[in-house]
């Protein structure tokens, strides 16, 4: 057993769900016998796109017959690239419903989150078949899905069973390595926040979770050029370590240990619908470019002396919980996000003696805490040379994100989640407009989405 083997098996024994994670080369033949210690007689139904199916959907069929496995299929267009909703998840348990098959998903992050969502829905067990090192919810206990436009993740049960087989995944198409990479380089700056959480006592690193995210995240991300020329023990690293930040997200019950600025960032331009060449960017691909701007925040904040601030100016000037929701709604318009929206600043909103508090506790507390994120962060130089010669963007640009849209979303991303992180601490400090500023890119004559 590989060392990345013996990393996923700790981590499978201690989750309530997954049973099973087959990682290595060929083990997709091994489908059939794996269903059968895991699921039974079947039937299965496999779930895939048109080139998911290709890729592995084939494969996984003829080794679930070969194993005595009666199996149905229901097979997607993949053109346009399917979009991760509520409505295509309720499609999809619709499919299922009519017999008692177990779901086999075969694809990556689309697929596996409305599969998921599905089988939860259906109170049943299913079987992923990762067809590419593209994002970190394979064995995640949550569906990040737009529901009537707002972006949120769903709690679900995760895949009871994972198979990555490393020859389908070397093949995937560059890009969506690249997207994976973006994905697992994002957990870097959400463990400042989640530092930033917990010395501020909101909400306390978990000592199960964080271990199986960051300690091993160095050398995860530390091979890009292998990563991008399909080495396969470099794709067995990322792959592992997208593994078990799925894991750790399970074993804490939230997306805290994988999800911070970067994704809240990233999320509000899925919920716009960003398209770029043609198509509608990745998850993987935003959350690489929210990586790089809440690293600029970082590397901002930390220049800056917080253990002189105003307390009493501060708490005195702060908003009150009806000029934020006011904020919402003039960032949001009417609809269903600035309902939500308002949902989670109202659970986050600190004012008066909470807030003095708080802001006491950053300046008397600035020199370790300062000391522990410049532990915990990289410098946004060196992650957007990481993330290019892995094969993924990092600047807006290539995402087609114009600067004043990168400003906008930025300021407005602190309303999408309860979850305290730099934009909040930022934000409370009155900082947060001066450090979105500074960390934006030089103006240039052509942008994208402005």
């Amino acid at each position: 057993m590989t060392e990345a083997a013996d990393l996923i098996a700790g981590a499978v024994a201690k989750s309530a769900t997954v049973a099973e994670v087959l990682v290595g080369r060929g083990v997709l033949a091994q489908t059939g016998a794996l269903f059968r210690r895991q699921f039974g007689e079947g039937p299965a139904c496999i779930i895939a796109d048109e080139n998911t199916w290709k890729a592995a959907g084939a494969a996984v069929e003829a080794s679930l017959k070969a194993a005595g496995i009666a199996v149905r299929t229901h097979v997607m267009g993949a053109k346009p690239r399917l979009k991760p909703t509520v409505d295509l998840a309720n499609s999809l348990r619709d499919v299922l419903a009519r017999d008692e098959s177990v779901p086999v998903a075969v694809g990556s992050g689309v697929i596996n989150d409305v599969v998921k969502h599905a089988a939860f829905g259906l109170k049943r067990d299913y079987l992923c078949v990762g067809t590419a090192a593209s994002m970190d919810g394979y064995t995640s206990a949550g569906s990040p899905l737009s529901d009537k436009g707002f972006k949120k993740t769903i709690q679900c049960k995760p895949a009871k069973a994972v198979i990555g087989d490393l020859d389908v995944i070397a093949a995937a198409p560059g890009e969506m390595t690249g997207w994976g990479y973006g994905d697992l380089a994002g957990k870097v700056p959400a463990g400042g926040d989640w530092i930033i959480a917990d010395a501020l006592g909101i909400e306390a690193v978990d000592d199960v979770a964080w271990p199986l995210v960051q300690g091993g995240l160095r050398g995860w991300l530390g091979a890009p050029d292998a990563i991008a020329a399909g080495d396969a023990v470099a794709l067995e690293g990322l792959f592992t370590g997208l593994t078990l930040v799925g894991l750790a997200m399970e074993l804490h019950g939230s997306s805290r240990p994988a999800s911070g600025a970067d994704h809240q960032i990233a999320h509000l331009w899925e919920m716009d619908d960003l398209k770029w060449g043609g198509e509608r960017v990745s998850h993987g691909a935003c959350v690489a470019v929210g990586c790089v701007m809440a690293l600029r925040l970082f590397d901002w904040l930390l220049g800056q002396d917080l253990a002189r601030l105003d307390v009493a100016g501060l708490v005195a000037a702060a908003p009150t919980l009806a000029q934020k929701v006011a904020a919402v709604h003039a960032a949001f318009g009417p609809g269903e996000i600035a309902v939500r929206a308002v949902e989670e600043v109202r659970a986050k909103h600190a004012e008066g003696a909470v807030l003095r508090a708080r802001l006491e506790r950053v300046r008397d507390g600035w020199p370790v805490l300062a000391e522990r994120l410049r532990g915990q962060v990289v410098t946004p130089e060196a992650m957007v040379d990481m993330l290019h010669r892995a094969g993924a963007p990092a600047e807006a640009a290539e995402i087609g994100v114009g600067r004043d849209y990168l400003r906008r979303t930025t300021l407005n991303a602190r309303f999408l989640r309860s979850r305290y992180t730099v934009l909040d601490l930022l934000d409370e400090c009155g900082m947060l407009e001066a450090a979105v500023e500074a960390s934006l890119p030089l103006p240039v004559r052509k942008e994208g989405r402005a």
